[in-house]
């Protein structure tokens, strides 16, 4: 299912937060939403996902608008995996992400919830109470819920920055392989070489504005981060995938070598 978003502006506080967006994330692909602190990033996903209200603009799914699609069926359609996601119940991790599955009511509740808990790998951890769990425990328990779903979108905020390297590798995996299986992902990124990695495209943030979106080698150009991030840095290729490196602030002046008496 596509999701298109044309020219949204979403305001907070008096101030606009996201000004004239306009983005595109298609079936089959991860769109990588990324820029510096401030830029709009959570605020673009939280309008996809109709929690912020647009002061203008539309966003449609496969054509329709949330309201058309109507609220239940809205449900089945998108998962969101919000920014630091608490669990504010003691319940179980299998009964947390058995929450994913409301929308749907029991159909095939069991079965989609052991895939879902096997996918981000919390199988070990079923039994366990949430407030027993690390951070990054939680998170995937979090990530497994909105897998469970089993949505024709993913949003996904932030969803590696509390997790071990292993794991936002395996998270990363998942995501593109839910994208390679027909799910439109749209994910908020730090981690610039994650993006340039997983990510088929991306759109670049800085205040609100979109600076520019493509594919990741166009997109991860020094100049633009720069721009947006004000540092440099420095990228290259291992086993065929990009990666790229912030190097140094901007203007701020190289160490002074040490040199040998």
């Amino acid at each position: 299912m596509i999701v298109e978003a044309c020219e949204i502006t979403v305001r907070r506080g008096g101030a606009d937060v996201v000004r004239g967006v306009s983005l595109t994330a298609r079936p089959g692909e991860v769109l990588g939403v990324i820029g510096p602190n401030g830029a709009g990033k959570t605020s673009v996903l939280r309008a996809l996902c109709g929690l912020d209200p647009l002061v203008s603009g539309q966003v449609t799914y496969g054509g329709r608008t949330a309201q058309e699609i109507g609220r239940s069926a809205f449900g089945r359609t998108l998962a969101y995996l919000a920014q630091g996601g608490r669990i504010h119940w003691p319940l179980r991790v299998a009964e947390v992400v058995a929450l994913g599955r409301l929308p749907h009511g029991a159909a095939e509740a069991d079965t989609a919830v052991a895939r879902a808990m096997a996918a981000a790998d919390v199988e070990g951890l079923r039994d366990r109470t949430v407030g027993t769990l690390s951070g990054g425990e939680r998170a995937r328990v979090l990530i497994a819920r909105a897998l469970a779903v089993e949505a024709p979108i993913l949003l996904a905020d932030e969803p590696v920055a509390a997790l071990d390297p292993y794991h936002q590798l395996q998270v990363m995996e998942l995501l593109r392989t839910g994208a390679r299986t027909g799910t439109a992902v749209i994910t908020v990124l730090h981690d610039l070489t994650l993006a340039a990695r997983f990510c088929d495209r991306l759109i670049l943030l800085k205040d609100g504005r979109a600076l520019v979106q493509g594919p990741p080698s166009e997109v991860l150009q020094p100049d633009q981060m720069a721009h947006a991030y004000g540092v440099t840095v420095e990228t290259g290729v291992r086993d065929g995938e990009p990666f790229i490196l912030p190097w140094r602030r901007c203007g701020v002046p190289r160490p002074l070598q040490e040199t040998s008496l």
